[in-house]
């Protein structure tokens, strides 16, 4: 299990990075963390690698507490593995000696079988024997992540692990790996700003601003049930509705057009989203976003319905 409690790390006295962080882990789980840059996502996983001194509090792996520079000639706790937003691989070898870089020699076998797997994972096996100067940056970042889980960490920690890598590629990638380390039961905490990290594949969610932890719950609980605008405004465009003198946070699926209601729109905009239409209206003298399933004209008047989950 991870334990983190109450760290705080600022590069200066002016620039408090993580304020009073909390939060356990169980092994095998996987925690998802978002918010916008800047807010301290990259350096929550390098203070949990062992990379930082902390100012402030401790984080624990099981028994074992997880130090910094200051108490380690090579930073990085053993158990875990970071993969960072550079990569940090060998350009001048191919892909599969990379992620060979960190297996034992004096089995080669077990070697060759550990990396065809992770190239099955990665879905890299057409490109094993390239050089890995002359892949692309999302195939570079693929090769990082298998070359990370060659030794099977206890913790795997990755930071915008899908940015450079393609949707038609991204969407099955997420499946394979994160199936992987389940099976593996290999705990994972992701820093991300792409919600389907979260919601389809975390079994906690942290949300930070302002260099604190607004909320840790799942997925499903932050979502349904959102605090504030800013952690709804993560997953989806989201009203802020004043009904009876009160505001309500509304997604727009959760907004459906009906033939009579006392809630009525002007419609201003119709933007083509493939399966549906995101159309923008006038409600309340306020601009609302609702989905639809055809194009509405403009100055169309129409009658609304909300339909939140309970």
């Amino acid at each position: 299990m991870l334990q983190v409690k109450d760290i705080t790390f600022e590069y200066s006295k002016q620039k408090v990075v993580l304020n009073n962080f909390s939060f356990s882990l169980k092994k095998g789980e996987h925690l998802c963390v978002m918010g916008e840059s800047g807010c301290g996502k990259s350096t929550l996983l390098k203070a949990i690698y062992g990379l930082l001194d902390l100012q402030k509090g401790s984080i624990f792996w099981e028994e074992n507490q997880v130090l910094g520079p200051e108490f380690n000639l090579v930073p990085g706790f053993e158990k875990f593995k970071y993969v960072a937003q550079d990569f940090d691989l060998m350009p001048y070898i191919s892909v599969a000696e990379n992620i060979k870089k960190f297996l034992s020699r004096f089995y080669p076998e077990e070697s060759e079988t550990r990396t065809q797997e992770l190239l099955e994972v990665i879905d890299m096996k057409a490109f094993e024997k390239a050089k890995v100067k002359n892949l692309s940056g999302g195939q570079k970042q693929r090769v990082a992540i298998a070359r990370a889980l060659a030794k099977e960490p206890d913790l795997l920690l990755l930071d915008e692990p899908f940015s450079q890598i393609d949707n038609f590629k991204k969407n099955g990638l997420r499946r394979k790996l994160f199936s992987y380390l389940k099976k593996k039961n290999i705990a994972c905490i992701v820093a991300t700003h792409d919600k389907n990290d979260a919601l389809s594949f975390a079994d906690k969610l942290m949300v930070i601003k302002s260099n604190k932890i607004l909320t840790f719950d799942t997925p499903q609980k932050i979502y349904n049930n959102p605090k504030q605008k800013y952690i709804a405004a993560l997953f989806d465009d989201v009203n802020s509705i004043k009904i009876n003198g009160k505001s309500i946070l509304v997604y727009p699926h959760q907004i459906k057009i009906v033939d009579k209601s006392t809630l009525t729109a002007s419609v201003l905009n119709c933007y083509f989203k493939g399966s549906y239409w995101l159309v923008e209206c006038l409600c309340n003298e306020q601009n609302i976003f609702l989905n639809h399933t055809s194009f509405l004209e403009k100055e169309k008047a129409i009658c609304l319905e909300i339909k939140k989950s309970p």
